[in-house]
């Protein structure tokens, strides 16, 4: 089979097993412009590799990428006899460590979701509105979405009655319910009413969060409106830890500030971990099970529970 055949064969596989795999594809094609898509995969060589790996400056997440594309393929062909080896090098150099992100402090979301801040925010703003904005960020804590995810919900994904969103084709090319709380719920109801009588399209698959001509909210229209709030509210990056606080932060703060109140409840945090972990829509609980290290308070929390089990104390 030649590498070309095996790549697309890999590109196929992958999907049918539920990836997008949209970044790893265009990268695995772009690597038979480095190597000959006709010969065999055992033909590459480590200079081919190490050519399509290279880049100008220091390390990048790209190149971490494209390693990692390629380290998957090759696992891929060699477990079908189509390789007897990887090309891979072993010295590829590994990329900085990514920056924590930044857990909000109760106060600071006080401070953000203050609808004062948030009418200061948008004062002159022509589409997108100051009871739209706070909406979003109550929704992006409250139910730990992304912020895609968010502003892809339909009028036919919120059910008010039953208090549950249904999120659609996500990050991982899944679906999930994702269950409200009343005060989220109650917020979502007062945004219904406005938004019906601001005019804007009530069919179902019009978005729930929308600009004042019904379109959908654009990423960089809402990350400027949430730098100019932040400054606003007085949420300022941390002495230590990761740069200035961002918006995608609200979903780590909901996701922290979740598992510190299980601990404090007395919560079996590793029986919730798999509900936390499909709240979220992670792909598996490796991405969940970073949080229980995010904070000093978490760490605490934790430790004060092992300390009881410790000193003979019931296993929770």
């Amino acid at each position: 089979m030649t590498l070309r055949e095996a790549i697309e064969q890999y590109i196929l596989w992958r999907q049918a097993h539920g990836a997008k795999f949209t970044t790893a594809r265009n990268l695995l094609r772009q690597f038979l412009r480095n190597a000959d898509g006709d010969a065999e995969c055992d033909a590459v060589t480590r200079a081919q590799v190490r050519a399509f790996l290279a880049g100008k400056g220091p390390v990048t997440r790209h190149r971490e990428n494209k390693n990692y594309a390629l380290a998957g393929f090759w696992r891929y062909a060699i477990s079908r006899g189509y390789a007897r080896s990887s090309p891979l090098p072993d010295d590829e150099p590994r990329s900085p460590l990514r920056a924590p992100p930044y857990i909000y402090a109760r106060h600071e979301l006080q401070q953000l979701f203050d609808p004062g801040n948030v009418e200061i925010s948008r004062r002159g703003a022509r589409q997108f509105d100051a009871v739209t904005f706070r909406t979003l960020l109550l929704l992006l804590y409250g139910a730990g979405l992304r912020f895609s995810e968010a502003t892809g919900l339909t009028l036919a994904d919120v059910d008010l009655s039953e208090a549950i969103l249904t999120i659609r084709d996500t990050k991982f090319h899944k679906s999930r319910l994702v269950p409200i709380g009343p005060q989220l719920a109650a917020v979502l109801a007062n945004y219904m009413s406005v938004r019906q009588s601001g005019g804007l399209a009530q069919g179902e698959a019009a978005f729930l969060l929308a600009n004042r001509d019904g379109t959908r909210l654009a990423s960089s229209t809402v990350q400027a409106a949430f730098e100019k709030l932040r400054r606003i509210a007085g949420v300022h990056r941390a002495k230590i830890g990761r740069q200035i606080p961002r918006l995608h932060d609200l979903r780590h703060s909901f996701a922290v500030h979740s598992l510190t109140a299980w601990y404090r409840q007395g919560a079996d945090v590793q029986r919730l971990l798999p509900v936390l972990s499909t709240y979220l829509g992670h792909s598996d609980l490796e991405g969940t099970k970073i949080y229980l290290t995010m904070t000093p308070e978490l760490l605490q929390q934790a430790s004060l529970r092992f300390a009881r089990y410790a000193g003979g104390g019931k296993n929770v």
